[in-house]
């Protein structure tokens, strides 16, 4: 703090104390301190599920079979799904141009029902098992909202004639008649065996395990109706060639079958990389 005093002197003047300064200390600055190093960021690892022990004698995930299969509604009794064509023809199913006899199946790949496709692990060669699936992994739980009124004239208008169970397709969805009254008809877009336990008879005839073996039923499964003995097949160690029988050539689909089953061996052959398809026509 600077004191003034005046002095009575002749100029009046006042006259200023001079004080000392105490000099001013700079502030401090201290270095800022030395970052840790930032840790690397860990890498999550993906664990691979654990890979399920084989069970020797049994049918294994992977595996590619042969099956014989029935498939039911256990309440009912009621057969939807049939390999065996004396069956098919005595609970009405049978169709004309479906082909009967053991379907390939490769396990785990959802090729049949996902409740059964899951419990075939562990199912014995040759025996007759029956494998019950709840209705959440067969065609699923029944859906009250999937159930609506139509108006009778709607219906007519689109030149469908409601009859109580009826099957039909209404605008691309496929539904069933439940009732039909007071100009309204009860309409259920809920599949036919929702909310119902289904009951499978299988028999696993044949494991198949030789390469050239699973080709040929990867072939019976894409190009149905025609003998797959008649089909020619060389693996190389990239690519495999697969020679087409010209009764094959003007069949209908041809192109999508080809594609699936080059599609097919590339899955299940992981070494190939290539799968050529070669078509001779012979001299008459």
């Amino acid at each position: 703090m600077t004191l003034r005093v005046f002095n009575m002197s002749e100029d009046k003047k006042p006259i200023e104390e001079k004080t000392e300064e105490k000099p001013v200390e700079e502030p401090k600055v201290e270095a800022p301190a030395e970052a840790a190093p930032a840790e690397a960021p860990v890498e999550a690892k993906e664990e691979k599920p654990a890979e399920e022990p084989r069970i020797e004698g049994a049918v294994n995930k992977g595996d590619f079979i042969l099956m014989e299969m029935t498939g039911k509604a256990e309440e009912t009794g009621e057969v939807f799904d049939t390999t065996n064509e004396d069956v098919a023809k005595e609970k009405g199913i049978h169709r004309e141009g479906n082909t009967y006899g053991p379907r390939l199946v490769v396990v785990g790949e959802g090729w049949v029902l996902r409740g059964l496709d899951a419990r075939l692990r562990g199912v014995k060669p040759s025996e007759q098992t029956a494998i019950e699936i709840p209705p959440a992994e067969a065609f699923g739980d029944r859906d009250p909202t999937q159930v609506q009124l139509i108006p009778y004239r709607i219906l007519r208008s689109k030149g469908v004639n409601p009859v109580p169970g009826a099957e039909l397709e209404i605008d691309g969805r496929q539904a069933i008649i439940r009732s039909v009254g007071a100009g309204r008809v009860q309409v259920d877009y809920n599949h036919a065996l929702a909310g119902r336990k289904i009951v499978y008879d299988v028999k696993v005839t044949e494991i198949i395990e030789e390469e050239k073996a699973k080709v040929k039923a990867l072939i019976g499964r894409r190009f149905v109706g025609i003998d797959a003995e008649k089909f020619g097949q060389k693996m190389g160690k990239k690519k495999m060639t697969v020679t087409v029988p010209d009764e094959v050539f003007f069949g209908e689909n041809i192109q999508i079958a080809k594609r699936g089953l080059a599609m097919d061996v590339l899955k299940f052959f992981p070494e190939l990389e290539d799968v050529e398809f070669l078509e001779i026509v012979k001299r008459s």
